[in-house]
This record gives C-alpha cells, sequence and structure tokens, in this order.
C-alpha cells in the first residue's frame, strides 16, 4: 500500500480514501468531517470521457465551523478574495487535471496555501531617500532633455 501527502492509500485494488486530518502547520490540523468535497463534471471540451466522468473537484470549508484558531478565521474572513462568499465558506474548484485524485489532491493544497498565507507576516517597508548623485544625475538629464526641446522650436531672424 502506498500513501501519498492526504493519507489517501493506494492499494492494488484501488484507491483507499483515509483522510483523518490534513496538516496546516506542526500545531493546526483540519479534520476530515470540517472539509466537504464532491465530484462533479469538468466544464469545457475534453471529448467522449468529459460527459461521463465526474472529474473535477469541488471543495466547501466553513471558516466558522471550523477547528481553526480563531486568529486565523478572523484574518480568512477578512480577506478579500473571491473564493470566500459573504456566508465565509471556502468554494475552492479544481478540474486541471483528467483524474478525479490529482484533482481533490490540488483543491486540497490551495486550501491548506490559502489558510497559511493568513498567517505570513508582511515586513515593513522602510522609506529610503535617493542618493545625491543620483538626484543630481536625474536633474543633469533633465536639463538636457530641455535644452534638445528648446532647439527644437522656430527659428528666429536677426
Amino acid at each position: 500500500m502506498v500513501k501519498n501527502r492526504y493519507n489517501s492509500a493506494y492499494s492494488r485494488f484501488g484507491r483507499i480514501c483515509i483522510m483523518p486530518n490534513l496538516k496546516i502547520s506542526n500545531t493546526i490540523t483540519l479534520d476530515e468531517n470540517e472539509i466537504e468535497i464532491r465530484a462533479i463534471r469538468a466544464q469545457g471540451s475534453g471529448g467522449q470521457k468529459v460527459n461521463k466522468v465526474s472529474a473535477a473537484i469541488h471543495l466547501r470549508f466553513d471558516i466558522a465551523a471550523s477547528s481553526l484558531p480563531d486568529v486565523y478565521k478572523e484574518k480568512l474572513l477578512s480577506l478579500k478574495d473571491k473564493r470566500i462568499t459573504k456566508e465565509g465558506i471556502i468554494v475552492i474548484k479544481s478540474q486541471q487535471h483528467r483524474s478525479q485524485e490529482q484533482n481533490r489532491e490540488e483543491a486540497l493544497e490551495r486550501l491548506v496555501e490559502l489558510i497559511k498565507s493568513v498567517n505570513v507576516v508582511q515586513k515593513k517597508r522602510v522609506p529610503t531617500k535617493p542618493t545625491k548623485g543620483s538626484v543630481k544625475k536625474r536633474l543633469l538629464s533633465k536639463k538636457k532633455h530641455s535644452n534638445k526641446k528648446k532647439l527644437r522650436g522656430k527659428v528666429k531672424d536677426m
């Protein structure tokens, strides 16, 4: 039996889905009951198989009802992301791959990335001043350019 990183096991009889926990960080994990995953038919052209097989994955995750820490919940709800509805539900649709398992893994990966992105602290920008040499160089080039433009004017007779 071979396992992938989302605890789906593969045996010689097929895929066995064992997803007890989805690891976000060392201290935070999500239970499988918190994530709703449905297989749907993929959009677009795809040949004979596209209308018969439900390979696309539709993932729904309710932020308020989850076991995430309150800090994560608040930050997720304050995000301006089109994947988060007004009710506070994250909706991720994955239809990139031909197999349902790969689409499921990609959807779970995107959910983990979204939750992890909330905890990243942005560095404060330290405003800097341009050096004296660069200011001097800029002003000199501006002066040259204005002189060039002045020479394009009408010719005056003496």
